[in-house]
Formats: structure tokens, C-alpha cells, sequence
């Protein structure tokens, strides 16, 4: 991983450590809604749903759209690259480990 995409990930990893803020990227998954909305589906306050929005949108993990007077906030799939990235340089490791142990359990 390149030292300029550590920043991102970085800002990302620590956003997603929070529960709230995984919840509400669940929430807005497959539509952009309001904060509004997001804050009664989850039970949350609007205040606390604004900060944890704020916090996404600064880690590049949400985008917000103006629709009249209402305020949409949707997933940015561009913002969960540089975790992607990091994750699945993981995989190629892990998947050949499990193909030897299971060559070696049926060999």
C-alpha cells in the first residue's frame, strides 16, 4: 500500500470502528435518505446522527445531495476503496493457506 492512500485508510478504518456510524451506512446502503429519517430508523437523535454523518463524509465514506430543501445523504462505494484495497491484500494469502490445508486433508 502506497504512504499516500494511508491517510484515507486511516481516516476510514477509525470512522468504521464506530457501531453508530456502521449502522448508518446500513441504513443508507441501498437509498440516500435525510438525517431525519436515518435518526428514527436507528434511534438515535438527529445531533448525534448529524456528527456521525460529518465524521463519514470527512473519512470520504458517504456523499450529500441536495433534493429541494432536503439534504440526502447516500454511501460513497469511491470512499470504501482504500479499505477494500487494504482488505483484500489479505486474501490471496489466506485463500492459498486454506487450499493447502485442504489438498493436504484430501491428498
Amino acid at each position: 500500500m502506497n504512504a499516500e492512500a494511508a491517510p484515507d485508510l486511516d481516516q476510514a478504518l477509525r470512522a468504521l470502528a464506530d457501531g453508530n456510524r456502521r449502522a448508518i451506512l446500513a441504513a443508507i446502503r441501498t437509498s440516500p435518505k435525510p438525517v431525519g429519517t436515518i435518526a428514527e430508523e436507528l434511534g438515535l437523535s438527529q445531533q448525534t446522527t448529524s456528527h456521525h454523518l460529518g465524521v463519514l463524509r470527512k473519512a470520504g465514506l458517504t456523499v450529500g445531495t441536495r433534493e429541494g430543501t432536503r439534504h440526502l445523504f447516500a454511501v460513497s462505494t469511491d470512499g470504501l476503496a482504500a479499505v477494500r484495497t487494504y482488505l483484500d491484500d489479505f486474501w490471496p494469502t489466506k485463500l492459498s493457506a486454506l487450499k493447502a490445508a485442504v489438498e493436504s486433508d484430501h491428498g
